[in-house]
């Protein structure tokens, strides 16, 4: 059994590959099921380049797994697999590193579902499915939360009264895999000297956020207890006056329940513009529809905010770092982004910012801004190698 098998879960899509366990970065295959619980669910994978996509009837999770797994074995590739590596979104004040699925981590996350209903369930159902295949397969947890977990406490804290910070209310953070993949891969091109210096990272897609680095260390990050909060996203609506609560209460006897449906899956670009919440389709309509527009706006404005508001943190700034679906591809909201940000030192390449170059700042300008794709597949790959190897030292 030489392989590792990561599984990324979302609300709506399930991607996995097969890496080499001697070589995490070593990727044998990759796929995923997007579009689950619609009826043109898709079967996308790719495998020494042959590439195969099909319609699928996936209308949940559980279906999408059982798709996985059956495929695994009909291509003769479960026998090889010596573990498999979860992102788990949120893992509570107690998870702070990969750690080996157990029991008690299990009820553990059961415990703190209420914390993240949109992803934990369903994160569970995946790692049960596999504990069912094979009970016996090693089965590693890798969190998104881990990466922020030792922020100074300032930036931890939430201003309500302390007793629910007994009960686990604290600003955690997300997109950790990302943020750890983006900071080994910054050392790796660009040298260990500029990774421990002041950088912001972008994380910018679907979900996005914000996070401040300095010598390496999580500083600050926009999302808080849960991923709703920080930056204007896809359907969410990043900060919010809490006032809205009460109002929308009173106004339309809105319940939690629908007004957590309405910050997670409603809002956000697609509440603002009333027809995508896709910003490749908003910066097509952006010329003749005004809400598009309006929607683009607001999303540069709040990451320009908070790139501001990071370099106040970090006393200064000395990289940039976009990456992301939309931090990865759209020149155009990075351009706009780092617009009128010249007092900063953040001065873009036309050129080099068209072509997503790896360097898209002028050489003049004492800020690098970085295009780095990331890549949380192979960053739960290198985390359960890391724990494989612990589990065999301590075993000797």
């Amino acid at each position: 059994m030489t392989h590792i098998l990561t599984i990324n879960g979302g609300s709506s899509s399930l991607k996995f590959a097969l890496f080499e366990q001697t070589g995490p970065s070593n990727r044998l295959l990759s796929g995923r099921v997007d579009r689950i619980g619609l009826t043109d669910a898709r079967w996308v994978v790719t495998r020494n380049g042959i590439h195969e996509d099909r319609l699928v009837d996936a209308p949940d999770q559980k279906t999408a797994v059982r798709l996985l797994i059956d495929w695994l074995e009909h291509a003769n590739e479960f026998a090889g697999i010596a573990a498999v590596g979860h992102r788990i979104v949120h893992g509570g004040s107690k998870y702070h590193q990969p750690e080996r699925v157990t029991a008690e981590l299990i009820e553990e996350l059961r415990r703190i579902s209420p914390w993240d209903p949109d992803h934990l369930p369903g994160e569970i159902e995946l790692i049960e499915a596999f504990r069912n295949r094979d009970v016996n397969l090693p089965q590693v947890a890798c969190f998104d939360t881990a990466f922020h977990h030792d922020m100074p406490r300032v930036a931890q804290i939430v201003p309500i009264p302390r007793r629910f910070e007994a009960a686990g209310v604290r600003r955690y953070g997300f997109h950790g895999l990302s943020y750890a993949y983006l900071m080994e891969e910054l050392a790796r091109v660009a040298g260990p000297e500029e990774a421990r210096g002041r950088v912001i990272l972008a994380h910018l897609g679907a979900g996005a956020s914000l996070a401040a680095v300095h010598g390496g260390r999580a500083i600050d990050t926009t999302m808080g207890f849960t991923p709703a909060a920080g930056l204007v996203m896809a359907t969410r609506t990043g900060d919010l006056d809490p006032g809205l609560v009460r109002f929308l209460a009173q106004a339309e006897g809105m319940t939690a329940e629908q007004f957590d449906s309405l910050v997670n899956h409603e809002s956000g670009l697609l509440g603002v513009s009333e027809t995508s919440s896709d910003v490749r389709d908003l910066l097509a309509r952006q010329s003749t529809d005004i809400r598009a527009a309006e929607a683009i706006e607001l999303f540069c404005y709040q990451a320009k905010k908070w790139i501001g508001a990071f370099s106040a943190v970090l006393g200064g700034i000395d990289t940039l770092v976009f990456s992301g679906g939309i931090g990865e591809n759209a020149a155009e909201i990075r351009r706009r982004i780092c617009a009128g940000l010249g007092f900063l030192g953040i001065a873009l390449d036309e050129g080099r910012n068209a072509s997503n170059a790896l360097l898209i700042s002028t050489d003049q300008g004492p800020v690098k801004v970085r295009v780095i794709r990331t890549d949380e597949e192979a960053m739960i790959a290198r985390s359960v190698s890391r724990v494989l190897s612990q589990c065999r030292e301590s075993a000797r």
